[in-house]
């Protein structure tokens, strides 16, 4: 019960809890610096550990034990504030007077600045406590440091001599710790009441060392176990410092009186369930009654849930245990029902009833599910990636042979050329579409004669296509025989199947492709690719001299033609002047003289068609009368040279 000193001030001296609370302190005090030693110790050895060896089992170790201690070195520090009050009240000081400073008051505006922070900053602490605020910041150091060393995916490795030393040391520590506890948890409470929470704060740091002693004693190259319980040792000391760290932002929403004796901040309601045997409706119990005031054993209600509960525990448990009897069986599955472990039937889709486990048991099996499987199957870590149906075609829709699938399988075949003979690989993509048989018996045979029906299936059409590829060559493989090359491989698998009473069902087989391996089709593509250039090399000279052989042709065509139209002209020419001269002949012995006189006046005009002159023959109206000329008509010519008029000998100008 708390003590407040403006009622009980006269009874405090005559309380053991008040008169050992100087010796209390000390001893707090010693435990808590030797604690806190420790864990800082093992803070600066996690952390050049971190620089050097990250991934070593030592790192979380180190973190998980120090905070474990710096947990309970936050309980000691906690308890260590209430025996210094209750010390204080046993030997209260003479405050001496406040001394003023030579300076007087503060007059500068920076001094006032500073003595009004510090004023106030120590009211915000006065109101919270300092014991408030150390166990927060204690619960949150514990909390940054164990999630620094929080990792999952370390991997085993063994520690050898260190491992077994730092063990040594980690139960050295868990027995002196040991001790501490057992004092503690033998202390009255009367005398201190807050032994049994520093003992329950104890035994959290005893478990962590001792699982972490085991961790290192067990740590194999072999064993991933040793390094995840290590990690997971956290978990413990967390769930504490979480649970301190609530109950300090709780309790600055708590009214605070200096005149009132201070009560444990640093309980923990989960280190008090570590005790044989846990009674943590007790510990609630007691929880509600100290801090709210709520008595649960004067409620009639919870009274008789406790008595009832038992009972109906056992009732709802019984009649649980009498539903793992009714089987549902999904519409696309059947069960096989065993009784006693001896299957006695089949059942089909619907509700069943049968023996509750263990006396019987359904094991589920398909019904009418088709598979398909692949005789090869390749690597599935591989991403496949997302195409548009809008966009050009996946890579992996790719079927020419210069592409590897995952799926095919390689197989060696007889080859002859000739006289000889030999061997060839190819890759091929055989797929079989196959289920459970529809029978009982089919379904008894797949549950109990067949550990994996896929791999049984792979393992037999793999031996049967050794067999049958033996026999065939490549030209027979992608001619003829391939028609019922599927037919023949279901059938040879089917019935090694039904030998092994496996119970499955070949439905179809699919030979998707057929090819050569795509380092071969590699190489026959360069050998193609060499093969398309010759011959383009052979079609491009041989245009080139049909070209020469046509140009030649053209230009004998065209000298060919041009020689016959010359020749041509010419004797056409010859023609027309034999032609002209006949007429000619015919025409003088026709006129005579008049003719004669006309083509040379012809003649005359056209050697004289671009002169300007006019002709005058003497013989026109004979000696006498010579030709008269009327000037008058005539203009003068452009020129500014006079004209000349030239007339035969006997003409008038």
């Amino acid at each position: 019960m708390q003590v407040d000193l403006e009622v009980d001030a006269t009874q405090v001296a005559g309380l053991p809890r008040f008169q050992q609370a100087a010796a209390q302190g000390r001893r707090l005090r010693r435990l808590a610096y030797g604690l806190g030693g420790l864990a800082g110790l093992g803070w600066v050895l996690a952390f050049f550990i971190g620089l050097f060896a990250p991934q070593s089992l030592w790192l979380p170790l180190l973190i998980n034990q120090s905070a474990a201690l710096l947990v309970l070195v936050a309980g000691l520090q906690s308890a260590w504030w209430v025996t210094q009050w209750r010390a204080r009240v046993m030997n209260p000081t003479v405050p001496e007077a406040a001394v003023e400073e030579e300076g007087g008051a503060p007059v500068g505006w920076y001094e006032r600045f500073l003595d009004r922070l510090s004023q106030r900053s120590r009211h915000i602490v006065g109101q919270i406590g300092p014991a408030t605020l150390w166990l927060g910041g204690w619960a949150l150091l514990v909390v940054f440091s164990i999630d620094w060393a929080w990792d999952l995916t370390l991997p085993a490795a063994a520690s050898g001599l260190p491992a077994s030393v730092g063990a040594a040391l980690a139960l050295l520590l868990a027995f002196g710790l040991l001790v501490v506890e057992r004092q503690l948890a033998q202390e009255p409470a009367a005398q201190w009441p807050e032994a049994a929470a520093l003992a329950q704060l104890t035994r959290v740091v005893i478990a962590t060392l001792v699982v972490g002693a085991l961790c290192l004693l067990f740590a194999s190259e072999n064993a991933v176990w040793p390094v995840r319980v290590a990690v997971l040792s956290a978990i413990l000391p967390l769930l504490v410092a979480v649970e301190l760290l609530l109950r300090a932002v709780l309790s600055v929403f708590s009214p605070r009186r200096e005149q009132l004796e201070p009560t444990l901040l640093a309980r923990s309601f989960i280190a008090d369930m570590l005790r044989w045997p846990p009674r943590p409706w007790l510990a609630l119990q007691h929880e509600l009654h100290n801090r709210f005031g709520i008595d649960l054993r004067q409620i009639w209600a919870f009274s008789f849930m406790r008595r009832a509960l038992l009972p109906v525990l056992a009732v709802v448990t019984a009649f649980g245990w009498l539903l793992t009897g009714v089987h549902e069986i999904p519409l696309q599955g059947r069960g096989v029902y065993e009784r006693f472990g001896e299957p006695v039937q089949v059942f089909g889709p619907g509700l069943h009833l049968g023996l509750p486990w263990p006396l019987g048991r359904v094991l589920n099996v398909e019904n009418g599910v088709v598979h398909e499987l692949a005789t090869s199957v390749g690597d599935k870590s591989v991403a496949v990636p997302t195409d548009s149906a809008e966009g050009p075609a996946p890579m992996t829709a790719n079927r020419l042979w210069d592409a590897s699938h995952v799926n095919d399988k390689s197989q060696v075949i007889a080859s002859s050329r000739g006289a000889q003979q030999g061997l060839q690989i190819v890759n091929m993509d055989v797929r079989f579409v196959y289920r459970i048989g529809l029978s009982d018996q089919a379904a008894l045979a797949a549950t109990y004669n067949s550990a994996d029906v896929p791999t049984l299936i792979r393992s037999t059409a793999s031996r049967i296509l050794v067999h049958d590829f033996a026999s065939r060559t490549l030209d027979g493989l992608l001619g003829d025989d391939r028609a019922g090359l599927a037919d023949e491989i279901g059938r040879a698998v089917q019935s090694d199947l039904d030998t092994l009473d496996s119970g499955v069902e070949i439905l179809a087989t699919v030979v998707e492709a057929i090819h050569p391996p795509a380092g071969a089709a590699n190489a026959y593509h360069s050998v193609q690719a060499a093969q398309i250039g010759a011959q383009a090399l052979i079609a491009r000279e041989r245009g080139a001299a049909a070209e020469a052989s046509n140009q030649a042709q053209l230009q004998a065509s065209t000298a060919h033609d041009q020689a016959t139209a010359n020749a041509r002209e010419i004797n056409a020419a010859a023609q027309a002047a034999d032609l002209k001269f006949s007429a000619e002949q015919k025409a003088f012995a026709n006129a005579g003289q008049a003719f004669v006189l006309e083509q040379y006046f012809s003649q005359l005009s056209q050697g004289l068609s671009k002169a300007r002159l006019l002709v005058l023959d003497h013989r026109l109206g004979g000696s006498a009368n010579a030709p008269t000329i009327d000037l008058r008509t005539f203009t003068l010519p452009a020129d500014p040279t006079p004209a000349r008029t030239t007339a035969r000998p006997g003409a008038t100008h």
